[in-house]
């Protein structure tokens, strides 16, 4: 029931509930993305552990979130269970044999994975902003602080970098406005408010270095097998825009770095999306159109994206488009938005005319799910009531010893588990700055210095002969004017100098891709 080049799933069922056919995930169309949507505790959870599964032994690396945290248990060995080996008799899949995978845990926090991280510069203006949820105005602040860190040489690394920055352009608005358009102190203020707010919810966590590289999570075993990127979410589910961020900042990494290869055999990644809607909530226009755009792009770099969420309702229907794989788990249907989700859901499918997919959308039992995929050239399969597959590995979470040991022997244990804090913007910034303070309180000196010496006579006078000239009357004194630099402080005179350092840096700027991040 397995074959070369295709997932198997589950098998399907006839009306009078006999088994049909088993039902496959062809894998030259893995990369061409994919829908998993049910109710809680409808089984989708067990669906994308099978599908790790399946793409991780057909050599395909895979990156998931584990946003209960029973996920993590695709690492170890699957233990025999009654209702998992009666699902295996039912569906005819004999043997049914169990397995551990390869797994590399990952955590925000340093907690149940290896750090995960990435820079400030990296991410880029338009995922912090939606990070922030910015403004319009605020956006704009944001977009002219990058501007000036990339033309200026300022790496910004992590919060105390941005920080610094915004600080020297709320003390530097006027001078700097003349530049790269209007600043207003007001934004600037908004935005330090909302770093400290990102701070407290531990987004301190997440900016640094060194930074994930995107290679880490596309390794393949001696063995030929695809590693299992599971990152431990549910600490950083509290804190869901960070959470859908980072997904969408790794998708655009993802789309920066991995080179053109058309329709491969079988995709270089697939990424796993769980709770897609938190992707997609309250984003502004212009993200929704950058991730659309993403989704349909990033097919051609042998990238498959798998939406996972309860409500198809969640995902754009310009994104849904895009989805060709689906798998759609059992929906309730009591209130109006349940009911249209029920009808969204029905009309996605290429009809079967032994049932009403609407009527059964609602019947499905747990672990049993609506299942289309594409097949032949391209074209959606007729959709099939199926019966999910159960998993080789572990259907529950690892214990906490477990998790060490798999760590313990990560290829990527040590990489990233300690912090390293480079020279970055907050200390070329503090050091120019304390080179303006310098150097104007050396000019001042010397001023003063030249201010003390007495004024040279015009011609030599005799005394007591009468020639003196009179002394001409003087003027009250008046106090010297002191130039606007040596009245500024020392956060805008170092800001001065950034300026004029950006000025002669432009047309050397970094470039940014469509998600805002850095270009390789």
């Amino acid at each position: 029931m397995l074959q070369d080049g295709k997932l198997y799933i589950g098998t399907s069922r006839k009306p009078d509930d006999t088994n049909n056919k088993p039902e496959y995930l062809d894998l030259k169309f893995g990369n061409r993305h994919g829908l998993v949507t049910g109710a809680t505790g409808t089984g989708k959870t067990v669906t994308l552990q099978i599908l790790a599964e399946g793409f991780s032994n057909a050599g395909v690396p895979v990156f998931c979130a584990d946003v209960k945290g029973d996920l993590s248990g695709i690492g170890a060995m699957g233990e025999p269970k009654d209702f998992l080996q009666k699902r295996a008799d039912q569906i005819g899949l004999t043997p049914y044999e169990f397995q551990e995978f390869p797994v590399i845990f990952w955590d925000l926090y340093g907690e149940k994975g290896h750090r995960v991280r990435t820079t400030i510069s990296e991410m880029g203006p338009l995922l912090l902003s939606r990070l922030m949820n910015a403004t319009d105005a605020q956006e704009g602040v944001i977009n002219i602080a990058f501007k000036i860190a990339d033309q200026g040489g300022l790496p910004l690394l992590d919060l105390k970098d941005f920080q610094a920055l915004l600080n020297y352009m709320g003390e530097n608005a006027s001078t700097l406005s003349n530049q790269f358009g209007f600043i207003s102190k007001a934004s600037v203020g908004s935005i330090q408010r909302e770093l400290l707010i990102l701070e407290q919810q531990g987004a301190e966590q997440f900016f640094g270095e060194p930074a994930l590289k995107i290679s880490d999570i596309m390794r393949t075993t001696n063995d030929g097998r695809g590693a299992i990127s599971v990152l431990a979410a549910d600490k950083l589910m509290m804190n869901p825009r960070l959470y859908g961020t980072f997904l969408l900042w790794m998708l655009s990494e993802l789309f920066e770095v991995l080179p053109e290869v058309g329709d491969p055999e079988k995709p270089k990644l697939v990424f796993f999306f769980d709770e897609a809607h938190l992707l997609f909530n309250d984003a502004p226009k212009v993200l929704l159109e950058r991730v659309e755009q993403v989704v349909r792009l990033i097919r051609s770099k042998g990238v498959g994206v798998y939406f996972v969420t309860q409500n198809p309702l969640d995902v754009p229907e310009t994104v849904l488009a895009q989805l060709g794989n689906r798998v759609q788990h059992a929906l309730r249907a009591y209130t109006p938005r349940e009911q249209k989700a029920v009808k969204t859901a029905a009309d996605t499918f290429r009809p079967n005319p032994d049932f009403d997919c609407a009527t059964v959308i609602t019947n499905l039992g747990t672990g049993e799910a609506l299942i289309s995929t594409l097949e032949g050239k391209g074209a959606p399969s007729m959709v099939e009531r199926t019966l999910v597959r159960p998993p080789a590995s572990r259907l529950g979470p690892v214990t906490e010893a477990e998790r060490r040991d798999i760590m313990k022997v990560s290829p990527v244990a040590g990489l990233y588990d300690e912090d390293f804090d480079r020279e970055s913007a907050y200390e070329i910034l503090m050091a120019r700055a304390k080179k303006a303070a310098d150097s104007a309180a050396a000019q001042e000196q010397a001023e003063a210095e030249t201010a003390e010496k007495p004024a040279g006579g015009s011609r030599w006078t005799l005394p007591g002969f009468g020639d003196e000239e009179p002394a001409a009357p003087q003027a009250p004194k008046q106090p010297k004017a002191r130039s606007g630099y040596q009245r500024e402080t020392v956060a805008e005179a170092a800001m001065k100098s950034v300026a004029r350092t950006v000025a002669s840096s432009l047309g050397r700027a970094l470039v940014r891709g469509i998600l805002g991040s850095l270009r390789r």
